[in-house]
């Protein structure tokens, strides 16, 4: 995770990065952004992921118990899995495909920084999306500590939308700046 929570997203002008037409690139073009080594191997906090997070949704796509337990290394019962989907994974990022229903979403960060650490949000919503994160502060104070939020997106009806459009979650400390982009498509 700390690989995307830390890249950055200007070039060296200080400018946007640009896409092939020159034009500021969109997440769906860059992703989280371009990779920054010495900010990714001191991130201050990671959304840990393990190999059995992603049996609920595999399981949930319809995989044979015997692949499951291929790619996480034991025997898988599907059927005793509850399915979830992708973007219940705890992901660095959000990807949301938006109908009319608000979606909520929880993760867990990892303290990996400082003890005594205190984190605030800031929130850039896509257009078209209301987001609220709860808490608006996480406070770790040891490392190794665990701290989890949960984030509402609710499609808003203001201006003209697009069928998609970007933001992002940044939780942030004079130290340490941890970004998680948004990616929402619209459906009609």
């Amino acid at each position: 995770s700390a690989i995307m929570t830390t890249a950055y997203q200007l070039n060296l002008k200080g400018n946007p990065i640009e896409d092939e037409s020159l034009q500021p690139a969109s997440v769906f073009a860059i992703g989280s952004g371009h990779v920054n080594p010495s900010r990714a191997n001191d991130p201050g906090l990671v959304y840990d992921i393990l190999p059995d997070d992603y049996i609920p949704y595999l399981c949930g796509l319809n995989y044979p118990n015997q692949q499951v337990g291929i790619l996480v290394g034991r025997k898988v019962d599907c059927s005793k899995e509850k399915s979830i989907p992708e973007a219940q994974l705890n992901y660095p990022s959000f990807s949301i495909v938006f109908g009319s229903t608000p979606q909520t979403y929880t993760r867990m960060l990892t303290n990996v920084g400082k003890a005594n650490s205190s984190y605030d949000v800031e929130i850039v919503s896509p257009d078209g999306v209301n987001v609220k994160v709860e808490p608006k502060k996480l406070v770790f104070p040891k490392l190794g500590d665990k701290s989890s939020y949960s984030v509402t997106f609710t499609r808003t009806t203001k201006g003209a939308i697009n069928s998609t459009t970007q933001g992002f979650i940044r939780w942030y400390t004079a130290d340490y700046s941890v970004r998680s982009p948004i990616a929402v498509v619209f459906q009609n």
